[in-house]
């Protein structure tokens, strides 16, 4: 048996590629929408890829099922559990065939089981893996987003984002029934979760890429509490606020993503057309370095470094049928940054320009201060934000600070006056140069990025 994991550090999103090597059969499971990465690994490995699926309609990436099926002419596989208000709606176009609970999937000396698996989601599906060519037992389970490295998938996204009010408790009690569904399975059955770190699907998911059922029997919070009540209750608690773009991403992975095939390359844009964006609506965003931005940005421009964030702050502040022009290092880092901008379904990227368009009357600079200084900048009449999230402010802030989370942040200052002084912070200094950026875009003439952030403030 052929296993390899695929992961998106932006993303902590993990897909997997199970073949058989006899056979030459592969089947890709939860694939991203950059399907390059399978394509070439399986020729690669002797393979070809024959079937396509996913545990569950994703939140927070488009799937790249169904472009992969598309492409390879493999057999794209969907869940058909969940009930009839919550199913995949181009299955029937695109030839998809159902899968059910207990169905078996076979390629050559290779068996997958499918268990539905409900609680995060109403359709989920968890697929337990066999290597009939070594033993009759089963060797690992990709878990999907049911059961992570240190937790299990929240229960509530589609209650937030996807508007089916009064879904995250019965959701819950699905997902503790779900784990107790378990009890049969062994100790040394390995766990290929969905997820890793940093994965807003859940709220304290392990670094390690992979477990043991046993090893997550011992150590996983969610194994340890026995009543559904209580359950219920810790598995809802203290979860993150998910990405508002996961509503978009719920209806684009239920009704069928584009099918983006071939891309030609990004033209480079002079800055005539910067400017033309910046007027016509566009969204020209800047994902050089925070210290490239601070030391010289176009007006009007959103600043979101090309880090591992990257993805998650995007969706937060690009809206998804925006028409965005990037400013970048060059060519390569601009093509990055659109495959990171597709992976969330921002596919109308229509050029790139380089920093030599940052020049003129337009060209601001950061002004950066000091977070010590914060006392005397609100007794001077500055507003001091907290851009940090609600567990983050909850833990400890500076007295007096306003609390706006990023995500929301343009909304939640609306209507303030744009020359109502600011100074903004998060806990490192890389939220507060985007949040400085999006002040500066919507018209506040000062604003002072506190780059130490709270982790450099000292109490008097």
């Amino acid at each position: 048996m052929f296993i390899r994991r695929f992961y998106d550090d932006r993303l902590a999103q993990a897909s997997y590629m199970i073949g058989c090597q006899r056979t030459g059969e592969a089947i890709v499971i939860d694939p991203a929408r950059d399907i390059r990465q399978y394509v070439d690994a399986a020729p690669a490995e002797g393979l070809r890829i024959t079937q396509v699926t996913e545990t569950h309609i994703h939140a927070d990436f488009v799937s790249g099922a169904r472009e992969l099926a598309h492409a390879t002419g493999a057999q794209l596989m969907l869940s058909g559990e969940g009930g009839p208000d919550w199913q995949y709606t181009y299955a029937a176009s695109d030839g998809a065939k159902l899968l059910h609970d207990r169905d078996v999937i076979v390629m050559g000396g290779v068996r997958l089981d499918a268990w539905h698996t409900p609680g995060h989601t109403p359709e989920h599906l968890a697929f337990i893996v066999t290597d009939l060519a070594r033993s009759a037992e089963p060797v690992a389970m990709v878990s999907g987003d049911f059961v992570f490295v240190g937790d299990v998938g929240r229960p509530d996204l589609l209650e937030l984002a996807a508007n089916v009010s009064g879904n995250k408790e019965e959701s819950a009690v699905r997902l503790f029934h779900s784990l107790k569904r378990l009890h049969s399975l062994p100790d040394h059955l390995q766990v290929w979760p969905g997820h890793g770190a940093g994965s807003a699907c859940g709220k304290a998911l392990g670094a390690m890429p992979t477990s043991t059922l046993g090893y997550e029997r011992l150590t996983n919070w969610a194994f340890g509490v026995n009543m559904e009540p209580a359950f219920v209750t810790t598995v809802l608690d203290g979860q993150p606020t998910p990405p508002s773009y996961f509503a978009r991403m719920k209806r684009v992975n239920r009704d069928g993503p584009p099918v983006l095939g071939a891309r030609p390359g990004l033209p480079e844009v002079d800055r005539d057309a910067v400017t033309h964006g910046l007027k016509s609506g566009s969204v020209v965003l800047d994902v050089r370095p925070k210290a490239e931005q601070a030391a010289g940005h176009l007006a009007g421009t959103l600043g979101i470094p090309l880090i591992k964030s990257f993805t998650t702050w995007a969706g937060w502040l690009v809206p998804g049928d925006a028409t965005v022009i990037l400013i970048a290092g060059g060519a390569d880092v601009a093509a990055t940054a659109r495959d990171a901008l597709a992976s969330i379904g921002i596919d109308n990227v229509i050029g790139y320009a380089g920093p030599s368009v940052i020049s003129g009357p337009t060209v601001r600079t950061a002004q950066p201060g000091d977070i010590n200084n914060a006392g005397a900048m609100q007794a001077d009449g500055r507003h001091v934000l907290d851009i940090r999230e609600a567990n983050e402010y909850a833990a400890g802030h500076i007295p007096g600070a306003e609390h706006h989370p990023l995500g929301t942040l343009e909304s939640s200052v609306a209507n303030l006056d744009r020359s109502t002084p600011l100074a903004v912070h998060c806990q490192g200094g890389t939220r507060s140069a985007i949040g400085t950026s999006v002040l500066e875009r919507m018209g506040f003439t000062d604003v002072i990025d506190l780059t130490a952030g709270f982790g450099g403030w000292r109490k008097e």
